[in-house]
C-alpha cells in the first residue's frame, strides 16, 4: 500500500533538500522556521508524497512533550516563564544549564508574545502525518538539551557569560509584519539566536555546528537499509533501500549537507568537559545573587509582618498591659 502510495517523481516544496546514501536510500530534508505556517504545510505535503519509512525531527527526549500537547496549552506555556519552571530547570541540568535554558526560552517566548504562534508546529504536523504511514517510525533526531547548554557554558568565558546572560535578559525588540513574513523563508528563531551568538564563535560551534553533525549522523542510522522479513529460514536475507524525512530547522541544513558524505564520530561531541574556573565562579555568584535576593525578600517580608500584626487591635492591647505590668513593678 505505502509503496504505491509513493510518488515515482514527487512535487516537492522548495525548501526540501534530497539527500541520497551509497546504498541507495534517500533522505528528504524538510528546511523549516519554527514559527511558520506555510513550514507546517511543507512537512505535511513532503510526507505524503513520498510515504517514508522514517520521520526524523529536530527534538530530543527532553523536548517530546510539545508533540502532544495542543497549539493553546503550548501557547500559555511559553508565555509563562516563571520561578517554579526556572527551578525545575535548574534541579533537571544544573544552575548553569538551567539557567541558559530558561534564558533561551525567553527569546522563543518573545517571539511567541510578538507572533501569536506557539513553536513547534512542524513537528506536531510531522508527528501526525508520520502516524497516518504505514510501518511509519518516528525518530528523534536531535542531541540532549543538556549536553548542548553544559558543553556550550564550557566553551565561554566568565565575561562572555555575563555578556550572553544580560543580552538574553533585556531583548525587548518587537517584530515587525515584515519579520513574520522573513519567516517563511528563514527561521526567525535561529536568526535572532545567530546574532546574538555571532559574536562568540565557540558558542557557535556548540549551538550549531555540533548539532549539524549530530543531526547528519542520526538522519544517515534512520537511513540504513531495511531488511524484508523471509518466507523460511533457508530463504537468504533480502534489504531494500529506506526512505527517510527529516524535519529540522532551516539553519541546520547547510551543515547537514556539508557533513553528509563525512564518516561522523559523535562520541566527542557527546561528552560534557568539567567546569572551568570561571565556570565555578560564574555559579558562585549566580547562587550568591539568589539567596541574596531570597534573604533581602525573606526581610522585606518579615519586616511587613511584625508591622501588620503589631497594628492589630489585640496586639496593641497586649503591649499596653505589658506596659502597665511593668511600671508598676
Amino acid at each position: 500500500m505505502k509503496m504505491k502510495k509513493r510518488q515515482k517523481k514527487p512535487a516537492l516544496p522548495s525548501t526540501v533538500t534530497e539527500l541520497n546514501t551509497e546504498d541507495g536510500s534517500k533522505v528528504y530534508v524538510v528546511g523549516t522556521a519554527h514559527f511558520s505556517d506555510s513550514s507546517k504545510k511543507d512537512v505535511v505535503k513532503t510526507i505524503q508524497e513520498v510515504q517514508p519509512d522514517v520521520v526524523v525531527v529536530e527534538l530530543c527526549q527532553y523536548r517530546v512533550s510539545m508533540l502532544k500537547m495542543d497549539e493553546k496549552t503550548l501557547l500559555k506555556e511559553a508565555k509563562e516563564i516563571n520561578l517554579e519552571k526556572l527551578q525545575q530547570a535548574i534541579k533537571q541540568n544544573g544552575v548553569m544549564s538551567g539557567l541558559m535554558q530558561m534564558l533561551l526560552l525567553k527569546v522563543s517566548a518573545h517571539i511567541t508574545e510578538q507572533l501569536g504562534m506557539a513553536p513547534g508546529g512542524e513537528f506536531r504536523e510531522a508527528f501526525k502525518e508520520a502516524s497516518k504511514v504505514p510501518f511509519c517510525k518516528f525518530h528523534l533526531g536531535d542531541r540532549p538539551i543538556p549536553v548542548t547548554f553544559k558543553r556550550a557554558i564550557a566553551a565561554l568565558s566568565f565575561w562572555q557569560k555575563v555578556k550572553l546572560a544580560w543580552g538574553l535578559c533585556f531583548l525587548s525588540d518587537p517584530i515587525s509584519k515584515d519579520d513574520v513574513e522573513k519567516c517563511k523563508q528563514k527561521d526567525l528563531l535561529e536568526q535572532m539566536m545567530a546574532e546574538m551568538i555571532g559574536e562568540f564563535p565557540d558558542l557557535h560551534r556548540t549551538i550549531v555546528s555540533e548539532r549539524d553533525i549530530y543531526l547528519t549522523y542520526m538522519l544517515k542510522q534512520a537511513a540504513k537499509q531495511i531488511e524484508l522479513p523471509r518466507a523460511s529460514e533457508t530463504e537468504p536475507q533480502r534489504y531494500i533501500p529506506a526512505v527517510v524525512v527529516g524535519v529540522v530547522g532551516m539553519g541546520h541544513v547547510p551543515g547537514i549537507e556539508k557533513n553528509w558524505n563525512s564518516d561522523l564520530n559523535i562520541q566527542e561531541i557527546m561528552s560534557v568537559p568539567p567546569p572551568s574556573a570561571s565556570s565555578k565562579i560564574f555559579k558562585f555568584v549566580i547562587k550568591a545573587t539568589v539567596f541574596g535576593l531570597m534573604g533581602y525578600g525573606c526581610y522585606r517580608i518579615g519586616q511587613r509582618t511584625v508591622q501588620f500584626i503589631l497594628s492589630m487591635p489585640a496586639a496593641q492591647s497586649y503591649l499596653q498591659k505589658l506596659t502597665e505590668i511593668r511600671s508598676q513593678h
